[in-house]
């Protein structure tokens, strides 16, 4: 057995209004907050890098568990915008946080990162306490001139993290399911040169079909339904695109948490974000038993979801 024991998180101090964006790209402050969801979001100054809001995800996680890093088994560091083909940010991280030696491995994944991440990191537990971290700074791909209308209103920068245990912890890990998909990889990418690339049509449309099936598969395998769920922690896309994936479940909007307006897109950290802050929110202690489901899209096309039980 596996457990999601502890939580934590990083948001950059600089915010970005609507109003701001908006009078760059030309366009009223409301229509971005209707086409997305979003009021504002937080970008990392030039200097700070993936893995400085990694690190910083990191400590706050340990810190909440109350334990050193060197006592980590292994750290996972999620992130599609590290500023390196390689090394990725991973070995960097731990060595930062005090875990140098210790095995330090990248999933240089778009928005689904984090999820494929805790999946294995499931796996892995019974060998030591693993440290899975989603990065990422969205706004060194956005914040170009001319700014592209389309992308710039909804990435944010930041980043989540998670302590996974084979030790009792808040939520039992039951299950996951993962999946990809290659033939759509031209309709989200960022290639070598700095370019980014996205079919929004195509991704939403594909977003709004796997993300419930793949939930529904994972909760039907498991003997649950998705009225029987107490709380979604879902990637943070875009609020319509969450709103869709709960109407197709036939379950309430409200279940999905949600901090897309304050934070926007943080692609491979917003899911661990939005959990650190379900975690700590005085109405988020769930009773014994109740059901959780995590779950992401992302560029490849890879989604999926993993299924927790709060203990």
């Amino acid at each position: 057995m596996s457990f999601l024991s502890f939580f934590g998180k990083y948001l950059p101090e600089r915010v970005v209004s609507n109003a701001e964006l908006a009078s760059r790209i030309g366009c009223e402050p409301g229509w971005i907050q209707e086409v997305s969801g979003i009021s504002e979001r937080r970008w990392a100054t030039p200097e700070q890098t993936v893995a400085d809001l990694a690190v910083a995800a990191g400590e706050d996680c340990l810190r909440n568990a109350g334990i050193p890093a060197s006592s980590l088994a292994m750290v996972f560091v999620a992130s599609g915008t590290a500023g390196r083909r390689f090394p990725g940010p991973a070995a960097e991280v731990a060595e930062r946080l005090g875990a140098a030696g210790k095995p330090a491995l990248d999933f240089p994944m778009a928005s689904a990162g984090s999820l494929f991440a805790l999946a294995l990191a499931a796996k892995l537990a019974a060998n030591g306490p693993i440290l899975v971290i989603g990065a990422e700074k969205m706004s060194s791909i956005v914040d170009k001139e001319p700014m592209e209308r389309e992308t710039a209103i909804l990435f944010g920068d930041g980043a989540g993290a998670v302590l996974v245990t084979s030790a009792p912890g808040q939520l039992q890990v039951v299950d996951s399911a993962l999946y990809s998909d290659g033939s759509f990889r031209d309709d989200l990418t960022l290639d070598a040169a700095g370019k980014f690339r996205m079919n929004g049509r195509s991704v939403i449309m594909q977003a709004s079909r796997k993300i419930p099936r793949a939930i529904s598969e994972l909760l039907e395998r498991n003997g649950s339904a998705a009225g029987e769920v107490a709380a979604f922690l879902m990637h943070q896309a875009n609020q319509n695109l969450i709103n869709k994936v709960a109407s197709t479940l036939a379950v309430p909007s409200e279940k999905f948490f949600s901090n897309i307006a304050r934070y926007g897109n943080t692609s491979s950290a917003s899911m661990l974000i939005a959990a650190a802050e379900w975690s700590a929110a005085a109405a988020a202690a769930p009773c014994a038993g109740n059901i959780l489901v995590f779950a992401a899209f992302g560029a490849g096309f890879h989604w999926g979801a993993l299924l927790a039980r709060a203990v």
